[in-house]
């Protein structure tokens, strides 16, 4: 039930995703704090003292996720002279040191680097993401600062929109011009990417010539399916519906369901029993290839997901253009997006178009809950999901981790 209830917003201070989420977070900052601290008396070299503003850079970026999701949390800058049992501080108090941070580092980091090595374009990026939600986190807007570092990025030059809806989340998709900021995934060398098996019905290994069986699972909702329209490029190259075939072109046919495979992008409920038919539990849902699933795939994909995007960058700048200026204001800026996608005109938009427009074109990359808390609907109810209060707007603290420093229960 561990994603049940992330979805119903019904999760504890003990369940997978808390746990797992706080541990990783935490764990980058350490490493960072780690080499930071091995590098400070070398400090003064030039080619050290850049080395040290990307340290800064990512773990900026670790504490802005932690702060993020978790609120007041401790700031631990140092690995050899951390405190035992670290205090929590206020997330604004979190949030202005991220700032401070990064601000100071910019100038020292490469212009341009790997879509995975922390340069100009991601500190600036990382400061985007900050002042566009410093309202949630300090109660005062800096949307003028965010349109700014947004400016910073374009003015760079250097990434551009890719040419087609699936480029920048092809297997090999290192070096794509539209991607800022990746993690690095690899088959064999670094594992963990594996949204095909998650997604993907038992017999899709034959549409793909995979080179094993997935899992049959993740599946859309069905409303944000039916938000793209018809024409739109990322509704047919993203998500699978209908007959599945082979390969070869054949029909596939479900032997346990008793039944041609036919996706059906409705899903009946939640949780799903005896009261369904094995072709609801087998075949409802529309399911997810936004992520190109190369021929003989295995279990673990090549794509390098993408933390940071250019498209994205557009997205803030027509957000902050239509909360400075009002509706149309960020038209220029979506137009492109939605006219590579063949998504139609591009006139008027205000921010409920574009809160609809990030949902589309950012599906599956991880902004989601921060975009509805931001435009104030995370707490709404919708499919099989209640009203929530503003205590979930944030995740609490694992237990065990309180268990091991009672200040952080406090």
């Amino acid at each position: 039930g561990k994603w049940k209830v992330l979805h119903s917003h019904e999760w504890t201070n003990d369940v997978d995703a808390v746990n797992s989420m706080w541990s990783h977070l935490n764990d980058g900052i350490r490493e960072a704090n780690r080499i930071l601290d091995e590098l400070a008396p070398l400090a003064g070299d030039p080619t050290i003292d850049v080395s040290i503003a990307k340290l800064k850079t990512l773990r900026g970026f670790f504490l802005y996720l932690l702060m993020d999701n978790y609120g007041d949390v401790p700031n631990v800058t140092s690995f050899t002279s951390a405190p035992e049992f670290p205090n929590k501080e206020s997330r604004e108090d979190i949030y202005n040191f991220i700032v401070d941070e990064v601000s100071s580092s910019v100038s020292l980091l490469p212009e341009s680097a790997n879509n995975f090595a922390v340069s100009k374009g991601v500190a600036y990026t990382l400061l985007a993401k900050l002042y566009l939600n410093q309202e949630v986190y300090t109660g005062t807007a800096a949307y003028d600062k965010a349109e700014a570092m947004c400016d910073s990025v374009i003015a760079l030059g250097i990434y551009s929109l890719d040419g087609g809806v699936k480029g920048p989340f092809l297997a090999q998709n290192d070096g794509n011009p539209e991607n800022i900021f990746t993690i690095i995934f690899d088959e064999n060398n670094a594992e963990g990417f594996r949204l095909h098996m998650r997604t993907l019905h038992y017999l899709s290994d034959k549409t793909f010539g995979m080179a094993v069986g997935p899992w049959n699972g993740f599946a859309i909702v069905e409303d944000h399916y039916n938000s793209y329209d018809d024409e739109d490029l990322r509704k047919k190259e993203w998500f699978m519906v209908g007959q599945q075939k082979t390969k070869a072109g054949a029909d596939l046919f479900d032997e346990t369901a008793g039944a041609k495979l036919v996706l059906n992008p409705k899903i009946p409920s939640l949780v799903m029993g005896s009261g369904n038919t094995p072709v609801e539990i087998r075949m409802s849902g529309a399911r997810v290839k936004k992520y190109e699933i190369e021929e003989g795939a295995l279990e673990n994909m090549n794509n390098d997901f993408p933390l940071f995007r250019y498209a994205d960058i557009l997205l803030m700048k027509a957000e902050c253009a239509v909360r400075l200026r009002g509706a149309g204001a960020g038209d220029e800026w979506i137009a492109p997006i939605r006219s590579r996608a063949n998504a139609g005109a591009t006139t008027g938009f205000g921010l409920d178009e574009i809160l609809a427009e990030r949902g589309r074109e950012l599906f599956c990359e991880g902004h989601r809950r921060q975009d509805l808390i931001r435009f104030g609907k995370f707490g709404d109810a919708w499919w099989e999901k209640p009203a929530s209060g503003a205590e979930r707007r944030t995740f609490p603290i694992p237990q065990w981790a309180i268990d091991a420093n009672p200040n952080l229960g406090l």
